[in-house]
């Protein structure tokens, strides 16, 4: 194969326009192939269970869950289509053409902004729990998660297509030779993104956590000295609500911990470049939050592992298993 000046072997041989291969070792591209692979699967496989397990058993059909099954959603996704686009990738060779480049890139910004307005109405989901449990159950119903749960969606469509519609009128416009799969936003455009994806969602996230956790250090001193002795079934539901909000608020830290990287161009000034590249870091640690997502539901949920338990086990193939109740305990 043609090779360049430095030595790079060229996407396509003899074309002088075609970009040029970075040179790794063909050992190590091959255990970033395996661990790469890896991680889409048992993201694809986790988060396949996250939202088996909430489907499958009415018990779980909560307004909270409904929300965790829409985020488990944007993850399975991540693991679907934009993990093994990247694998695809890592030769930083594209073959897929200009089109489906853009095609990628709109998908991959949907579902992020998908997953942080996910992350949004699980922040106000606990507000109301723990700030206001009287009227949670009159406020926050089903039927009003699904509505805004379908909302987030469709505005995370439209949001990102009039970002991205300039790639759309032309797309590859960004790219600088041929095999090469790069989005480029200017710096107009990633402050405009950097506000409405980010600054406010999270500063939203951020207030109502604290005001979650104001609260509920309030109520547990309450609690202790007035209820325990007189409603200690109301204790009870308190310690679940709190421990609800302390499992989601770990999802939330390690969704800024992985998605910060991503912005950290636009905050120093400079022009968002995305490369599908399996070398561009920050993508691939902010996908690597659709994987963690799950993992943190098996260690702090008791009816997820016990959800898995009856599906690794075949249970929920046993007539009435809809009905078994995965929130009591053993």
């Amino acid at each position: 194969m043609m090779g360049n000046l430095d030595g790079g072997e060229l996407c396509v041989p003899h074309l002088n326009s075609s970009c040029t291969k970075p040179a790794h070792p063909p050992t190590t591209t091959m255990l970033i192939y395996v661990l790469l692979s890896s991680v889409s699967l048992v993201t694809v496989a986790l988060n396949l269970l996250v939202i088996i397990s909430i489907s499958h058993f009415r018990k779980l059909h909560t307004p909270t869950n409904l929300l965790l099954l829409s985020l488990a959603a944007t993850d399975l996704l991540v693991g679907l289509l934009l993990m093994p686009v990247e694998i695809i990738y890592i030769e930083a060779c594209w073959f897929l053409g200009d089109i489906l480049c853009t095609v990628y890139y709109i998908i991959d910004y949907i579902i992020t902004s998908a997953s942080v307005a996910n992350m949004v109405l699980i922040s106000l989901d606990r507000y109301v729990a723990i700030c206001d449990p009287l009227r949670y159950t009159t406020k926050v119903t089903k039927g009003v998660v699904q509505l805004y749960v379908c909302l987030c969606w469709l505005c995370s469509i439209l949001y990102r297509l009039l970002l991205l519609h300039d790639h759309l009128e032309q797309p590859g416009r960004s790219n600088s030779c041929f095999g090469e799969c790069v989005v480029v936003i200017n710096y107009i455009s990633g402050i405009i993104d950097l506000v409405f994806t980010f600054i406010i969602p999270i500063s939203v996230i951020v207030v109502l956590y604290l005001r979650v956790f104001v609260v509920a250090l309030a109520q547990a001193r309450s609690l202790r000295s007035q209820v325990a002795a007189q409603r200690p079934g109301m204790l009870a539901v308190r310690k679940h609500e709190m421990k609800a909000a302390r499992t989601l608020g770990i999802v939330v830290v390690v969704f800024l911990i992985c998605f910060c990287p991503y912005y950290y161009p636009t905050l120093v000034g400079e022009h968002t470049s995305v490369d599908a590249s399996a070398a561009a870091f920050e993508i691939w640690l902010a996908h690597f939050n659709s994987c963690l997502n799950p993992v943190i539901y098996v260690f702090c949920y008791p009816w997820f592992r016990k959800s898995l338990k009856h599906i690794l086990t075949l249970q929920i193939l046993k007539p009435g298993s809809r009905d078994a109740n995965m929130l009591q305990r053993d």
